[in-house]
């Protein structure tokens, strides 16, 4: 085969694989419908952080702990009916994993150009998500984030492979999941540090949410 050729057919294919992605983004919307009784029509999650926060959130960590809610490697009872294999098989979880992954939740209100109606600066304003500052210490936070999580949850908080955003995250949730973590009731991931909570004192760990909530960039 000519290089010509080769060019034409990498060109072919990557033309059919796009309406296989567009096509799995809108399956994995269908089945946030589902997860919207909770979690919000745009994964914001619901009263004020009882339900987390997964729009935006990594693809990774998604898929990752809608399996461990099927296997029942992690104990979540509400979400157990909803990740049966019969109701939420592999396809369905990658499907609904990169749709939640592409939703953006702006973090200031948008501007109106004054020609939207009623219902879309309705919507639009819906998608803002601002977690309030927490209090702590922000610098300690900051240091004990910069050297103890950033491998795993990135700089800027965001996240990276499997491990999952933190930054916009409800400070409530992410203080639950800590407690959960340490008392040995929520697994911790295998690649990660695993026990460094352990080694932090409760004024560190509200040092680290408070840290976290500054982190929030406006999106323009």
């Amino acid at each position: 085969m000519n290089p010509k050729s080769c060019w034409l057919l990498v060109a072919a294919l990557l033309c059919a694989a796009a309406p296989a992605a567009a096509d799995d983004l809108e399956k994995g919307k269908e089945i946030n419908g589902t997860c919207a009784a909770c979690h919000g029509e745009f994964g914001q999650g619901g009263k004020k952080g009882e339900y987390p926060r997964i729009g935006g959130q990594r693809a990774g960590y998604i898929e990752d702990q809608l399996r461990s809610f099927r296997s029942r490697t992690r104990i979540n009872i509400p979400m157990f009916p909803y990740t049966q294999e019969r109701e939420l098989p592999d396809e369905d979880i990658k499907a609904v994993a990169a749709y939640l992954a592409s939703v953006e939740l702006p973090t200031k209100m948008p501007t109106f150009t004054g020609n939207e109606d009623a219902l879309t600066k309705l919507l639009m304003a819906d998608k803002v998500m601002i977690i309030p500052r927490a209090e702590g210490d922000v610098e300690n936070g900051k240091a004990i984030f910069q050297k103890q999580c950033h491998t795993c949850h990135a700089k800027n908080g965001r996240g990276r492979g499997k491990f999952p955003m933190l930054v916009g995250q409800y400070t409530n949730y992410l203080k639950r999941q800590m407690d959960l973590y340490i008392k040995g009731d929520r697994p911790h991931d295998e690649d990660g540090k695993t026990g460094i909570l352990n080694t932090l004192q409760e004024k560190d760990l509200q040092d680290i949410l408070a840290y976290l909530t500054t982190l929030q960039e406006p999106t323009e």
